[in-house]
């Protein structure tokens, strides 16, 4: 066996292959798009080469054939709370169910983020945000949503072989869209809906600005300072939604209000996984067509839950459930959409898994932060409750 690393477009369309390769007998993976991919590793593409480096190598056997990759990186504004040491990453890992391989790929890797100073290694994370390619799978063995990893269950083995221990678990949740809410919801609702200072509405495309600002002050209030989320600018907000605007349901975009002032927010997307699928990693003019064709014939039965957030000041005071129960009434109604996956919760945050068993949602499947102390001798900390 012997690895390569990453330094010309050839090499870097060899890291596609690997998984492309690996995974042609399951019927579960979802062959990403390519582009989502290697935007991760282009630095006019991705931010987080503002404050970091990132490379990567393939893993051949004697024959040359493709048996595995990894993607190393550091992150100067990568921290969780508690931590008191400097922390790399690893991602991107596939490998076959070989434990030398294995510990190839992790020892290379290990010894790369020595060079630079770090302590420690989380993994299998994204070199950016936390909102795609975060975690292993350890329970859950089926099609990945969007920007979603997907890997075999020995992964999990390979790993905790190695040394890694579990950080953190993401657990993510199951809702089928028929699923009767329970009654407090509906008795929120009904206090909410008699006071005419409150509303809650979904987005209009033809009104971008006013509801990017409006998911900006939710966010900056609910979430800003949590877990290394900085604040949001106004500008920055626009251009999420600009982003999102292509795969946009209006019906699947909340907020609430008090007197006009945005108080709560759920953010949804249609799964474009259930699209993604039948286009072969491509993003050509045929594919971005087809892609466009498959959205019209309404293939996507599923969407997913992104950002869910309330201001401090109507926390716990069930303005949410008034906002969920406006939106159900119209997403039931329309019936395009079977099921709602939310996005993965860290096993940190509580209040944040009891608002998903509130919602009457199930574990749908199991992810799992790992990590790997450099210093064999340190005690190893799970990520503080919140």
């Amino acid at each position: 066996m012997y690895l390569k690393e990453i330094n010309t477009p050839d090499l870097a369309q060899e890291f596609l292959q690997v998984a492309i390769e690996l995974y042609k007998n399951d019927s579960n993976w979802i062959r990403p798009w390519d582009k989502d991919i290697n935007d991760v590793f282009d630095a006019k593409k991705n931010k987080a080469f503002k404050t970091g480096e990132v490379t990567r190598w393939i893993l051949r056997d004697k024959d040359g054939k493709l048996i595995g990759r990894i993607a190393a990186f550091v992150q100067k504004k990568y921290k969780n709370k508690g931590d008191d040491i400097p922390v790399g990453g690893i991602g991107f890992f596939e490998c076959i169910n070989n434990q030398q391989a294995a510990d190839m790929l992790l020892d290379v890797a290990k010894h790369w983020l020595l060079q630079r100073g770090m302590e420690a290694m989380d993994g299998p994370i994204n070199f950016g945000e936390r909102d795609r390619w975060w975690g292993l799978v350890t329970e859950g063995f089926k099609e990945p949503i969007y920007l979603m990893n997907y890997n075999p269950p020995y992964y999990k083995e390979l790993f905790e072989t190695y040394g890694f221990n579990v950080f953190y678990n993401q657990i993510c949740w199951y809702l089928g869209i028929d699923t009767q809410l329970q009654p407090k919801f509906y008795e929120q609702h009904k206090i909410y809906a008699a006071q005419p200072e409150f509303s809650a509405r979904h987005i209009k495309k033809n009104q971008l600005e006013k509801f990017a600002n409006d998911f900006c002050t939710v966010y900056n209030n609910a979430w800003a300072g949590h877990e290394g989320n900085k604040e949001m600018s106004k500008e920055m907000a626009l251009k999420i939604f600009k982003a999102m605007k292509p795969v946009m349901d209006e019906s699947l975009i909340w907020f609430a209000y008090h007197k006009e002032e945005p108080i709560a927010m759920w953010i949804n997307l249609p799964d474009l996984n259930q699209i993604v699928k039948y286009l072969n990693g491509q993003f050509d003019l045929f594919s971005k067509l087809k892609f466009l064709w498959l959205r019209y014939r309404k293939v996507c039965k599923k969407f997913t839950g992104i950002v869910f957030g309330v201001v401090p000041e109507f926390q716990g005071k069930g303005v949410d459930y008034f906002m969920i129960v406006e939106a159900a009434n119209l997403i039931q109604g329309e019936r395009q959409y079977e099921e709602l996956e939310l996005q993965w919760q860290g096993d940190f945050n509580p209040k944040m898994l009891g608002i998903s068993r509130n919602l009457g949602a199930t574990q749908s499947r199991n992810l799992a932060t790992y990590r790997y102390l450099f210093d064999r001798t340190k005690e190893f900390k799970r990520h503080p409750i919140l």
